[in-house]
């Protein structure tokens, strides 16, 4: 079996709003930040033969997605199924706010965080369902080194799977914006060789 590099990303920095509120597919930029985090990934990648990109169709996945692409001179393929998690009438709002307004639903959320559904939205499980296809489909669909520009809830659902971690323990996976986790795929399965890694050097 051929041996591969997978690369999974996270997006650059995106949410004008700061930490403490729930980011699911509201489509928001990269941040000025962002914009720098997704530098350094095309930098530190820029000596690293790369077959395909995918990543999801929402902006800040894209965008850091074909930032990371120009050196590789191949275009990044969008997949919907890579979206991070839909939170329904949830998104964009604050923790504060939804503890204060749905108190028990947001304790329900965290006492079973892998099924629970926000209004409108889906839980982990569903989210893991079609993100973790997609990734057999592409995978399967293709050759050499590949690299996934994810999300924070999709990268966690991602390396539970490869990594045969429990999806009730997802959040114990930290990612970081423009954080990358390397796997490296093989006859012996998936092993882990980075994870988290941030590049916070100014790229030249």
């Amino acid at each position: 079996m051929e041996q591969r590099l997978i690369y999974i990303i996270r997006n650059g920095e995106t949410n004008p709003r700061g930490n403490g509120f729930f980011l699911g597919q509201t489509d928001w930029p990269l941040s000025e930040e962002g914009i720098k985090q997704a530098e350094r990934l095309r930098q530190e990648l820029s000596c690293v033969r790369i077959s395909h990109i995918f990543c999801s169709d929402l902006q800040r996945s894209l965008k850091t997605a074909q930032m990371i692409a120009e050196k590789q001179k191949i275009n990044p393929v969008a997949r919907k199924e890579l979206r991070e998690i839909n939170l329904g009438e949830w998104d964009g709002r604050s923790f504060e706010e939804i503890k204060r307004k749905y108190p028990t639903e947001f304790k329900n959320r965290g006492k079973d965080i892998e099924n629970y559904r926000p209004p409108g939205g889906e839980s982990f499980a569903d989210c893991s369902h079609r993100a973790v296809t997609a990734y057999h489909e592409i995978l399967n669909g293709t050759k050499g080194n590949l690299v996934i520009t994810g999300h924070a809830g999709i990268n966690r659902v991602i390396l539970c799977h490869l990594l045969d971690i429990p999806l009730k323990s997802l959040f114990k996976i930290t990612q970081d914006y423009g954080c990358l986790n390397l796997i490296w795929y093989g006859s012996f399965g998936y092993r882990l060789r980075v994870f988290n890694r941030i590049f916070r050097r100014v790229p030249y």
